[in-house]
């Protein structure tokens, strides 16, 4: 049971709680009416925005509506007005213009295309909107005059700048390759950069704008003209400085001044030059005679100038590849992209032509040069033919895009060179064959004969041009005329392209031809001579010449190609002659020869018929002597090793047997006057013989 203070307490415990609980409910009934208060005046509030705003709506929409016409009303009044503006400033054009024009481009071509920008747009403008005004007429010919301007001012900046290319620069844009290691880029600069600049957007206005295309015949007639000439000048420089210096050109060698160029001669390989000087060297040596004479024009008797004119022409064609394309460059900025190669073509017309008529004119000359026998004037097309060979690639990357005829124009001129080169290479084998025997034209001291000295000096120009030269040959199919056949692996499918090796056989066989003609021709020429023994001399000095000549220039390793033998078979023809020449001095050496001699007894008296015929052997034999030296004297033998060879070999011969007879009989008392038969000691027959082939002794 709970103890009555704890219940007490726990009651006014309760009683205050609920009293609490009584104050809070009412608390919140008050905010409930307060809140159901403050609703009731928002939504009298907003009841009254609501209208307040549906009045304001009803009042500033119509306004507003206003508002935007009025706007729109004011665009298009300044839109109208600019439309005017625009349309009346096209009414101007012509006037604000006209002065611009009339003045021309010249020095301010900027301030001139941006007029003539506007008198288009007029002429756009009245074309559309009034045809017939003669607003249209007026800017219509006043754009024509501009244009005409324009054209006119393109010819001008292009003539007054456009200058020929030096020669001095052009022999410094092809030269110096092969001898120089560093070789600095010549930039050739045929227009002013800024002028340049001034043609290029004069031509671009001219194709887009002008509907024009008159110019670009301007610019390749201008262009073609400076080319042309430019070559020219070339040539005409090769020319001034052969005959004012002897140099063929003079380049300019980098870091040096242009106008002063340093000269230094032309290589020049496998010229007749090169030829003349293996002569000079073979003449040193004691060689070369040439006084016969043959219907062979001498080679050594060329002028140099065709070397000079060889020279420049070579030089000529690689200054057109590189003028063409730098030509080519300069053009592509100037022309249209689907105009550049027709004008191109018709830009390098000119001097293209000239090359190949000068090109054919070596060819004419060359052919009538064969007619002739002037074998030395042919000899200009085998360096030129090879120059035309090596140069093609880049003729035909140059020419690529132009026309069939024009591509067709060097391939043309190399065939035709082909073609009198093989000419000329058969004419000259059948005239070494064919060469006459004339008495009065062979060498009276039996020297080497001019038609022996000429052919060698005409086989070593081949040395240089192997390829050249076998091209030639076989461009004639003279395989067939050799006994050559013809691999399918030397040949390529071109008719006219050969390997290197079968070239080479075909020169080898060509220059044993030639060999085996002067062979027989010499043969024959020895006959004229009346002494077997000068017709040896003669024989034993041309065949050594052609053997040392061979041997000395390298054309023996080419012989060797075909005829492994030459070299031998040349020797044992040179002993033979030898062996024929100490032959005529049996009729001296048989006087004192040990038979036939009579045979004594020392102490024993001799008969007179005895006596008598020792006398005739000592008389026999010194007149024999006195004769044979006194014509062999005037003899030559120009190789001074083969001379003195031949010399000591018929010295020793004849004095032993001498010797041998002198000890026989030299104390005989076979006559009272011995000094009358004995009349040279065994030393001095030596020395008669060693002033053998000796004008000056």
């Amino acid at each position: 049971m709970i103890p009555p203070q704890e219940a007490s307490a726990r009651r006014r415990e309760i009683e205050d709680k609920l009293k609490q609980e009584e104050e809070t409910l009412s608390f919140i009934r008050d905010s409930l009416e307060k809140s159901d208060q403050l609703t009731k005046n928002m939504v009298s509030i907003l009841s009254s925005f609501e209208s307040r705003l549906m009045k304001l709506e009803n009042s500033i929409i119509p306004v507003h509506k206003q508002t935007e016409n009025l706007q729109r009303l004011q665009e298009n009044v300044e839109k109208t007005l600019s439309c005017l503006d625009h349309v009346i400033s096209y009414y101007h054009v012509a006037t604000d213009t006209e002065k611009i024009i009339r003045e021309g481009p010249t020095g301010r071509l900027e301030e001139y295309l941006g007029s003539m920008a506007k008198i288009q747009k007029a002429v756009e403008y009245f074309q559309d909107n009034s045809p017939d005004s003669p607003e249209l007429n007026k800017v219509k010919l006043l754009f024509e005059r501009g244009k005409e301007s324009l054209e006119s001012e393109f010819r001008s900046l292009m003539t007054r700048h456009s200058k020929i290319v030096s020669p001095v620069l052009i022999l410094d844009l092809i030269s110096g390759d092969d001898e120089l290691e560093v070789q600095e880029d010549v930039a050739l600069e045929h227009l002013p950069e800024s002028v340049l600049q001034d043609v290029v957007r004069i031509s671009r206005w001219l194709v887009e704008y002008g509907r024009n295309q008159d110019f670009m015949n301007v610019y390749y007639q201008i262009r073609s003209s400076q080319l042309d000439r430019s070559i020219k000048g070339l040539k005409e420089h090769f020319r001034k400085s052969s005959s004012s210096s002897g140099v063929p050109y003079s380049p300019a060698i980098p870091n040096k001044r242009k106008d002063t160029p340093t000269k230094k001669p032309v290589k020049r390989p496998g010229t007749i030059r090169k030829a003349q000087n293996l002569l000079k060297q073979y003449s040193q040596h004691g060689l070369d005679g040439k006084k016969g004479g043959s219907n062979l024009i001498p080679l050594e008797g060329r002028d140099d100038m065709l070397d000079v004119e060889t020279d420049a022409y070579i030089h000529c064609v690689s200054a057109f590849v590189k003028l063409a394309q730098s030509e080519y460059q300069l053009l592509t900025d100037i022309i249209p992209e689907h105009h550049q190669k027709k004008t191109f073509d018709s830009l390098i017309q000119d001097a293209l032509d000239g090359l190949m008529i000068e090109g054919e004119n070596i060819v004419s000359a060359a052919r009538k040069a064969i007619i002739r026998h002037d074998f030395s004037t042919v000899l200009t097309v085998f360096p030129i033919l090879r120059h035309l060979k090596q140069t093609k690639p880049e003729f035909d990357q140059v020419l690529q895009g132009t026309a069939a005829s024009t591509k067709n124009k060097l391939p043309s001129l190399i065939t035709s060179m082909e073609t009198i080169g093989a000419k000329a290479l058969e004419d000259f084998a059948d005239n070494i064959k064919n060469d006459p025997d004339k008495e009065y034209n062979m060498p009276k001291d039996g020297t080497v004969h001019e038609l022996t000295s000429n052919a060698i000096l005409f086989l070593q120009q081949l040395l240089d041009f192997q390829e050249t030269a076998g091209a030639m040959l076989a461009s004639q199919v003279l395989g067939d005329t050799y006994n050559i056949p013809l691999d399918p692996r030397e040949t390529s499918s071109s008719a006219t392209s050969y390997s290197s090796e079968f070239s080479k056989r075909l020169l080898s066989t060509y220059i044993c031809k030639v060999l085996g003609n002067l062979q027989l021709n010499l043969l024959s020429k020895s006959k004229v001579y009346e002494d077997p023994a000068l017709s040896a001399i003669f024989l034993h000095n041309n065949y050594n010449y052609i053997l040392k000549s061979l041997e000395k220039s390298e054309l023996i390793q080419l012989v060797a190609v075909t005829q492994k033998t030459a070299e031998s078979s040349y020797r044992e023809h040179i002993q033979q002659q030898i062996q024929t020449y100490q032959r005529s001095w049996l009729k001296v050496t048989d006087y004192i020869a040990e038979k036939n001699l009579p045979v004594f007894q020392p102490g024993v008296k001799l008969r007179d018929k005895e006596r008598q015929m020792i006398k005739e052997r000592f008389k026999g034999f010194n007149d024999g002597l006195e004769e044979l030296c006194k014509i062999q004297k005037a003899w030559a033998i120009p190789d001074t090793e083969q001379r003195d060879k031949i010399r000591q070999a018929q010295k020793n011969i004849v004095k032993e047997a001498y010797r041998a007879f002198l000890h026989r009989y030299g104390s005989v008392p076979f006559t009272k006057n011995p000094e009358k038969y004995i009349k040279y000691r065994v030393e001095q027959v030596g020395d008669m013989i060693d002033r053998l082939f000796d004008t000056s002794a």
